[in-house]
């Protein structure tokens, strides 16, 4: 089912409902939002974009993002979101390897793609005369027909090879995940709202369906993003409240409510994922604002949909093993089967460790024009997520190591290759190894190891390379300058040695 046939319905019952706000604002109700929608799509398709056609959303969080996806949904094709932290140059790799046949983005992402897309590819900007014309011609028209294996949201995520994957979620993922959100997640309430306080580009976006569904709001900070003094303020006066929200999120948001004497009050459901979340921090979220709190596990491959920890799994403390499950990531969503396996793909017995491998309705497709990829992670039906975990016998599984050499700072994933290809580019760098480094906000930061002849190269330069290569949260914080890199005797470079010596504290 085409995704823009929840809001059509939607508001067709509803149609006088707050849909769109700005902070306490009200922007469109779900009439004027399904209108907006609706007309977009229409202009798209006078444009010649529809099934099968693909088109990139490259803004901040805005009440316009929620807009371009349906637009483009309503005329049958596929949005491809980026993240909007990406520098332009990295932008404009994906939107080539989409072949995407246009670009929506607020005004400052549109100015920095100008000077590095083909002339030919149109950027329409939010809050131009160009966005107007766009949905110039209202319709009456229903969305597209759009059947369960076709290519609804493209999905970019970084590879160990350095280079973006597109992740092909189709509308039957998308339907398969937002059920299995009321069924195992939470459940939502026409009087409910959800802030989109995370970028909008991944999970958080992701979420925006069983609002939809049930005609409840949709908040955008006034701010656009995430601060937690806002958060707190805001939900008591829109509440209740629920929002996706990395571990590193629900760390500050948990010391400004302490600092300010709140307990969170507004704030209905906090799904947290996106790394680590460690036990003193969830006991001390559950302890200061209560049982507010769901985890679920999930890749750009499952999205948000591998398995659930319900939030009186989270909040129990009576349970004989509640610690254990705490630790956990909780058991399966309804709609997929989960295993633990060995290297050979076969089901290893409960509490033994192994790959984690994920199968059922809410598994990508495979990758956007890699059958390589596709082949290499999709066998016999079975996602191999490169996770490593253990599952209990009571179907609770739990993470014991990360797909390897990733580093998560602030919930967003980055992978080591990409940044020392940058680093490697240098004419004085021999030899660069990267890797994350325990930090007590952002969860890791970026440290990087350079070898190069002594005085040729520094921090700065290296800086203002990564600057103008990748995105500004990707850059290593810290650089140590060395004069070779430990290797084995096959000339593999000893990563393990530098976490030892980052975790030793010597640079």
């Amino acid at each position: 089912m085409n995704p823009a046939v929840w809001l059509h319905r939607t508001a067709q019952r509803w149609p006088e409902r707050p849909a769109l706000l700005v902070g306490e604002r009200v922007t469109a109700d779900y009439a004027g939002f399904a209108a907006m929608a609706a007309a977009l799509g229409n202009g798209l398709r006078q444009r010649g974009i529809g099934p099968g056609d693909r088109v990139a959303v490259f803004m901040q969080n805005a009440p316009e993002y929620l807009i371009a996806l349906y637009g483009i949904w309503w005329a049958g094709a596929a949005a491809v979101p980026i993240n909007a932290k990406l520098h332009a140059k990295e932008a404009a790799w994906i939107i080539a390897n989409a072949q995407a046949a246009l670009v929506i983005a607020d005004e400052p992402h549109a100015g920095a793609l100008s000077s590095v897309l083909p002339g030919d590819l149109a950027v329409v900007a939010t809050g131009t005369p160009d966005w107007a014309a766009l949905q110039a011609t209202a319709s009456d028209a229903p969305p597209m027909a759009m059947g369960p294996k076709d290519l609804a949201w493209l999905f970019y995520t970084s590879g160990t090879t350095g280079r973006p994957k597109g992740v092909m979620i189709t509308a039957g993922n998308l339907q398969s995940m937002t059920l299995c959100y009321f069924a195992d997640v939470d459940e939502v309430r026409a009087e409910d709202a959800i802030l989109y306080a995370a970028p909008m580009s991944h999970g958080a976006g992701l979420y925006n369906f069983m609002h939809v569904i049930r005609g409840a709001r949709h908040v955008i900070p006034e701010s656009g993003g995430f601060d937690a003094a806002e958060v707190l303020a805001l939900a008591p006066r829109i509440g209740p409240v629920s929002m996706f929200a990395a571990p590193t999120m629900v760390r500050r948001l948990v010391d400004a409510a302490r600092r300010a004497g709140l307990d969170g009050d507004g704030l209905r459901t906090i799904v947290y994922a996106g790394g680590p979340m460690y036990e003193a921090d969830i006991l001390d979220a559950v302890a200061t604002m209560g049982p507010r709190f769901v985890q679920i596990y999930g890749q750009g491959e499952c999205p948000m949909g591998i398995t659930a920890l319900c939030r009186e799994d989270v909040a129990d403390r009576d349970h004989p093993r509640w610690r254990d499950r705490l630790n956990s990531v909780g058991r399966a969503q309804s709609a997929v089967e989960v295993a633990v396996v060995d290297a050979e793909g076969q089901p290893v017995p409960p509490g033994t460790s192994g790959e984690i491998a994920v199968k059922g309705a809410t598994v990508m497709a495979g990758y956007w024009r890699n059958p390589n990829a596709t082949q290499d992670t999709l066998r016999q039906g079975w996602l191999m997520t490169g996770d490593m975990g253990v599952l209990d016998a009571e179907g609770y599984l739990t993470l014991q190591d990360r797909a390897k050499d990733m580093i998560i700072s602030g919930g967003s994933n980055i992978y080591p290759r990409e940044v020392e290809e940058v680093l490697l580019s240098h004419s004085a760098v021999r030899e660069a190894a990267v890797l994350g480094r325990a930090h007590p906000e952002w969860g890791e930061e970026v440290v990087a190891f350079i070898a190069a002849d002594p005085g040729s190269v520094d921090a700065a330069a290296l800086d203002a390379l990564c600057l103008d290569r990748i995105a500004r949260f990707k850059r290593p914080k810290a650089y140590v300058f060395v004069d070779d890199l430990p290797k084995n005797n096959y000339g593999k470079i000893l990563k393990t040695a530098l976490r030892d010596r980052l975790a030793g504290g010597g640079e």
